[in-house]
């Protein structure tokens, strides 16, 4: 088999006390014989993400069943998470989440959209978690970790709380340990004693970076749907798996998709705009890319939005301010430079100036956000000094918004 074109997905089954089979942990695997070699969290998180939603399709990985999919803080705070289905998904937060305020505001709003939360490898429950706890529904508790006297009053905190959570035992690996997790009250169990993970396999079917990048600048200029669908038959395994995501997502639609302009219309452009981050993040070429930055530029994207508009430009300025910052990390994140990227992009000279070397006033702008990320006071103090981008004293509030514009995001539901 063409293992370039062969990708794994892990599956392992949480079960009830009856031994039912009530939801699946979705797992990054890098080879048929379930070994992971990970070495990011996001690209692991987008990629499984991918492969479940995308190329399997839903329905075949978790049939009637949740999906349990592992976030860290930097993928939780961008918008692909509204990508998903609420009701099938739960986010769950890796243990190496600092559950910060900005972390404990994102899952309050996601919970009140409908999505579910678990928290990951807990060996005990200390002051950190309280922030977090009314908006989880499972705390699966690492049970080969955590020495077994202190299971029980672990568990008999959990199920003192306000809220109904539910403990789960995980890294069960012996019926003698699945026997005690019961007596002492566990809910939910998952463990090799059960299952160990199941490996799926299927054909990856990566679209071309020209067509993907060309289908992202369409998004973003908010083309017009005729011309996405043109774009997109350059690709015929794009427009299937946008066949497969429209199904997945599971958006309420009265019947079946009867076209690609169907399926373009029922998905919508802010959602369109997230899948295609995601392929992205996912994206394989001669090797994966360093790190998944989309978010990053998401939010340096809405920080020079938001000051052009601080200087009054008009929207198709700030429209191209906008643009610049999504598309500034584009050489790191494919791993290819920037001026090869923009030969595949027709963009104005103003925004090509800024990517190309920093010039002109979207130029500064950037500078401006990168100085901010670099955490370089005298270099944001320049820049604020010799162009008037705006206040020293409004910048952190920008700098917010910018960072919370994700968590504004939504999917527009159609419900019957």
């Amino acid at each position: 088999m063409d293992t370039a074109s062969t990708f794994w997905l892990g599956r392992q089954p949480i079960l009830d006390l009856t031994g039912n089979t009530v939801a699946y942990e979705l797992l990054f695997r890098s080879s048929a014989t379930g070994g992971a070699v990970v070495t990011d969290d996001r690209t692991a998180t987008a990629t499984v993400i991918s492969h479940a939603f995308s190329e399997l399709g839903l329905a075949s990985v978790l049939g009637t069943c949740r999906g349990y999919i592992n976030f860290d803080a930097a993928l939780l705070m961008s918008d692909v998470v509204e990508l998903l289905p609420p009701e099938r998904t739960m986010i769950e937060l890796l243990e190496s989440v600092e559950l910060t305020p900005a972390v404990v505001e994102r899952c309050r709003e996601l919970n009140a959209r409908g999505f579910s939360f678990a928290l990951d490898d807990v060996e005990q429950l200390d002051e950190t978690h309280a922030p977090i706890l009314p908006f989880v529904d499972v705390v699966k508790v690492d049970v080969k970790a955590t020495p077994a006297q202190a299971l029980p009053g672990l568990v008999g905190r959990l199920r003192q709380l306000p809220r109904r959570v539910k403990p789960l035992a995980e890294k069960v690996d012996t019926g003698e340990q699945a026997e005690f997790c019961r007596q002492i009250g566990f809910e939910l169990f998952q463990g090799y004693f059960f299952a160990r993970p199941v490996v799926l396999q299927g054909r990856r079917t990566d679209p071309s970076r020209r067509v993907l990048l060309r289908l992202l600048q369409q998004s973003l200029a908010d083309a017009d749907t005729a011309e996405i669908e043109a774009t997109f038959r350059q690709a015929p395994e794009l427009s299937y798996k946008l066949m497969r995501l429209v199904n997945s997502v599971g958006i309420g639609i009265p019947s079946e998709i009867r076209s690609l302009t169907h399926a373009l219309m029922m998905l919508g452009r802010r959602p369109l705009q997230r899948w295609l981050q995601v392929l992205l993040f996912a994206h394989h070429s001669a090797g994966d890319f360093p790190s998944p930055l989309l978010q990053m530029a998401a939010a340096r994207g809405r920080l020079l939005e938001l000051l052009a508009e601080r200087c009054d430009e008009p929207p198709e300025a700030c429209d191209q301010a906008f643009m610049t910052g999504i598309l500034s990390l584009l050489d790191t994140l494919l791993q290819t430079p920037m001026a090869e990227i923009l030969n595949d992009i027709a963009l104005p000279p103003s925004v090509r100036d800024a990517l190309l070397e920093r010039r002109g006033a979207l130029g500064q702008k950037l500078r401006l956000a990168e100085a901010l990320e670099q955490a370089d006071d005298a270099q944001v103090a320049r820049l604020l000094d010799a162009h008037g981008l705006c206040s020293t004293a409004d910048l952190p509030a920008l700098q917010i918004a910018a960072l919370g514009w994700s968590t504004e995001l939504g999917i527009v539901r159609h419900r019957a």
